[in-house]
């Protein structure tokens, strides 16, 4: 029997921001991208932070149309650098405050791990982008950020809100803006050559 073929590389391009619906469409589940421009730090407290000013009336403290928000909270910047570790942070927390601000504009999220089916669908709405970033790697991922100012809510710390200027910052899109997820095409994808295999032994 012969072997099924290789699965095709994932294709690899320079995504510039903003991220606007035309780029977040060319754009498919297991692409690697390597982004630069500007984007925005917020975990779960500044994200309830943000909500609360949509409430109240009150400007968000950066625009938030084609925005990337990058779920993240850095650590202080060690001497003579602009950054210290600046990993993902789980997504699943920013769930419930994601919908709002998709419908606002919001065109892409960078963080690790898996995301509601209420997310997903507010995604493809939007035509907006998950990427998913490297957990643990904090330390390598902080030498793509050429630039790092806070912007809000400064006495939260390391969850304040940062403006961050990245270059080639590595990441994989694992959401697409049509829901093509590749948590589920990822497994299938894997497992599809050894079932070929033992369907092969067993005829």
């Amino acid at each position: 029997m012969e072997r099924p073929p290789p699965p095709r590389p994932p294709a690899e391009s320079r995504l510039l921001l903003p991220l606007t619906r035309e780029k977040a469409a060319a754009l498919s589940a297991g692409d690697r991208v390597l982004i630069s421009g500007v984007i925005y730090t917020a975990r779960d407290v500044a994200h309830k932070r943000l909500l609360e000013l949509l409430d109240n009336g009150e400007p968000l403290p950066f625009p938030i149309g084609d925005a990337v928000i990058y779920y993240s909270g850095p650590s202080p910047a060690p001497p003579g650098q602009v950054i210290g570790s600046a990993g993902p942070t789980t997504s699943y927390r920013m769930d419930a405050y994601t919908p709002r601000l998709l419908e606002l504009g919001l065109r892409g999220m960078i963080g690790k791990g898996k995301r509601s089916a209420e997310v997903v669908e507010a995604m493809r709405k939007a035509g907006a982008i998950y990427f998913g970033a490297l957990g643990g790697a904090g330390a390598l991922l902080s030498r793509r950020i050429r630039a790092a100012e806070i912007i809000a809510f400064p006495g939260l710390g390391t969850e304040a809100i940062r403006r961050l200027a990245v270059e080639d910052f590595p990441a994989v899109v694992v959401i697409d803006s049509r829901g093509g997820n590749l948590y589920e095409t990822g497994p299938a994808e894997y497992l599809r050559p050894a079932r070929a295999g033992q369907s092969g032994d067993l005829s």
